[in-house]
């Protein structure tokens, strides 16, 4: 019977993907193992293997097609003895049943947790919206009054009582209590004809609108005038927009700055660079950079501080034994923020292989799913672009983010007398769900004192 080959799951989260190249045609030969397609996910581009052997009879997804969901058939494959027609004959496969959506429990919330950067798309959330304080509950006994859009109208019961005996249309009165709820006060004013009348809510936007107030054709009609080109976004940028969108919504972040003085760092570093073993060619074996001092000069800190090694899990902190830090790559469309397992147990040489291996293969988008999962932490680093201070915006699911500005000569004071030195400044954004201000400081301390002396990495 031929063989369905479907589209692959290349990560937990994964719902569906684009076939970016077939390696085999119709009429095709394949054994076990053979590579027969590539695969693009919205972070990766993987190779996907024949697992049986026998010959391509058809190919059901075209080259470039994009969008196409898990599980999906994508291909089919004849063993020995089967022609074309072998796949006409076959039963159409019997309908999946409907599936039952589960029945949320009153006043549940449900989150979907962040826990890889490649998630499609984050999962729809059902938020509990709390009462305002003296709103009428929603008992059955008394329906909480509307305004004229559907929406509910905040006011004390009191300020309720009062304007339904007096007949007046509490949607109608400008509230001047917290959050704008409405009071005794200004039902009185109602009463009177003092108060202003609430201003009438903006008309709805009409189909099809954009950003701006500009309707889809207007942007169509200038795009054809030649004013701009329209890009559409790409599975990468969609997912970059949702999760940090999604971060800066609903991770309370707080930030943390202060100043490193780095001239033992850059002594240290030239002089390691320096005594770099030179291959056949002449070149040096190994170039540190900075950055490779940074990510070692963290996950150390972590260790030393391990309550600040810490990620939000809901209902529970996770705090994480090692120090996987994943370090922000830019790529053309979006980001990648490979990582590091354990780094804080690798030398900088180690480190510094490694990340540029995890970045080379990122702009290709040859990382599998588990080199850019996972981790507690993140480095981004703008400094060779000469950026001198930015708070950075947290991954989820990790619990911090460290923001490292360029490295510049600056004048300082020293004991009364004035002195230059190289000053780089750096950022610490933190979820104060599980990492709180004196906690952050603490490890940014820890962090300092190692950038300032590299040498205490190794104590």
């Amino acid at each position: 019977m031929p063989i369905d080959i479907t589209m692959p799951a290349l990560s937990p989260t994964m719902e569906e993907g684009k076939l970016a190249k077939w390696h085999v045609k119709e009429g095709d030969s394949v054994s076990s193992g053979d590579v027969i397609a590539e695969i693009e996910t919205d972070k990766a581009t993987m190779e996907v293997e024949a697992v049986d052997e026998g010959k391509i009879g058809k190919i059901m997804v075209a080259e470039g097609a994009e969008g196409v969901k898990v599980n999906a058939v994508i291909a089919v494959l004849l063993q020995e003895g089967e022609s074309e027609a072998d796949i006409s004959a076959r039963p159409e496969p019997a309908p999946a049943p409907a599936k039952e959506e589960p029945k949320a429990d009153a006043g549940a919330v449900t989150r979907e947790n962040a826990a890889t950067e490649a998630s499609p798309t984050p999962a729809a959330q059902v938020a509990r919206k709390e009462p305002e304080v003296g709103a009428t509950p929603a008992n059955g006994s008394a329906p909480a009054p509307t305004t004229r859009e559907g929406g509910r109208v905040f006011a004390s019961p009191l300020a309720k009582r009062l304007a339904r005996e007096a007949g007046i249309d509490i949607a109608a009165v400008a509230g001047s209590g917290p959050k704008g709820r409405v009071i005794k006060a200004d039902v009185e004013k109602a009463k009177s004809g003092a108060a202003p009348a609430k201003a009438p809510a903006a008309a709805p936007a009409p189909a099809g609108a954009m950003p701006g107030g500009m309707t889809k054709q207007q942007v169509l009609a200038l795009y054809e005038e030649g004013t701009y080109e329209l890009v559409p976004n790409d599975g990468m940028r969609r997912v970059v927009a949702a999760r940090l969108t999604e971060s800066k919504q609903t991770v309370p972040h707080f930030y943390l700055t202060l100043d490193c003085k780095i001239d033992a760092l850059m002594e240290a570093r030239e002089q390691i660079n320096a005594s770099a073993p030179k291959s056949k060619d002449g070149k040096p074996e190994y170039k540190l950079s900075v950055n490779d001092f940074i990510m070692k000069a963290w996950a150390v800190a972590l260790q030393r501080v391990p309550a600040a090694n810490a990620t939000w899990a809901g209902d529970s902190i996770l705090y994480h034994k090692r120090s996987d830090v994943a370090v922000a790559v830019a790529v053309p469309g979006g980001l990648f923020t490979p990582v590091v397992k354990s780094c804080d147990t690798k030398t900088l040489r180690e480190i510094s292989e490694e990340v540029k291996d995890l970045a080379s293969r990122a702009r290709g988008k040859k990382l599998a799913p588990h080199e850019y999962q996972g981790g507690a932490t993140a480095v981004s680093n703008l400094g060779m672009y000469g950026i001198k201070h930015f708070g950075a915006v947290i991954n989820p699911p990790h619990g911090t983010i460290l923001a490292v500005g360029a490295g510049e000569e600056r004048v300082y004071a020293e004991k009364g007398q004035i002195k230059t030195g190289q000053f780089m400044t750096v950022t610490l954004s933190c979820d104060h769900r599980s990492v709180d201000g004196a906690l952050g400081a603490e490890v940014l301390g820890v962090f300092k004192g190692l950038i300032e002396n590299p040498v205490m990495m190794l104590a």
